[in-house]
């Protein structure tokens, strides 16, 4: 499908009627960064001052957090953001989610995901993640959530500024082949590690 969406430079699309829901689509970069990063020190906190986990444990939990986000972010987008549109919802869907995006790259009111909708998925995942990993979740879950917030830095930059003159312009390169060149592959944004993993890192490069 998004083969065939040609990018525009510039410039945004209306995607709801509702004026309401249409300005809830939209966020400023800072305002999700300022909830993940304020939730997960939050966290961190009730995990030194209500739990009994030692700091090398925290520590661990943590950066488990962080690495298994970037897993989530490389499956979310390939099987989720770039699912097969084989119905006219499923096509839709796919469109509000993240076509948008690759038609236009450079809307830098849709680079994240609206506020309301972060609240509503970190709180599920706490709940979630509580059940499965009991006090762990306290130190995890910042982790995850930090690597969210990182993931939606990198993808804010690489659309919106020249990639820099060190080993962090792969990370501008590597999406801008998945936007212009191939969008079936190179689906990991703030680490290429699960597409050398599955095989997704394209050899356009």
């Amino acid at each position: 499908m998004y083969s065939e969406i040609k990018p525009q430079n510039k410039g945004t699309k209306q995607l709801f009627k509702n004026p309401v829901l249409e300005k809830l689509s939209r966020t400023h970069i800072s305002v999700p960064l300022i909830i993940f990063f304020t939730y997960a020190a939050a966290l961190l906190y009730w995990s030194v001052t209500h739990t009994t986990l030692s700091i090398a444990t925290t520590v661990t939990m943590f950066f488990i957090g962080v690495i298994s986000f970037t897993w989530v972010e490389y499956n979310v987008h390939r099987y989720v953001f770039h699912m097969t549109a084989d119905t006219e919802k499923k096509a839709k869907a796919q469109y509000t989610m993240h076509g948008v995006h690759h038609e236009f790259p450079k809307d830098k009111t849709r680079l994240a995901m609206p506020p309301a909708l972060s609240i509503t998925i970190a709180t599920l995942l706490l709940f979630v993640f509580r059940l499965i990993l009991g006090d762990f979740v306290f130190s995890f879950l910042p982790g995850f959530l930090v690597g969210y917030a990182g993931y939606l830095s990198v993808h804010y930059m690489v659309h919106s500024f020249q990639p820099p003159k060190n080993f962090f312009k792969a990370l501008w390169v590597n999406h801008g082949l998945h936007h212009y060149k191939n969008g079936e592959m190179v689906y990991g944004v703030s680490s290429p590690l699960w597409d050398y993993i599955y095989g997704t890192m394209t050899k356009q490069q």
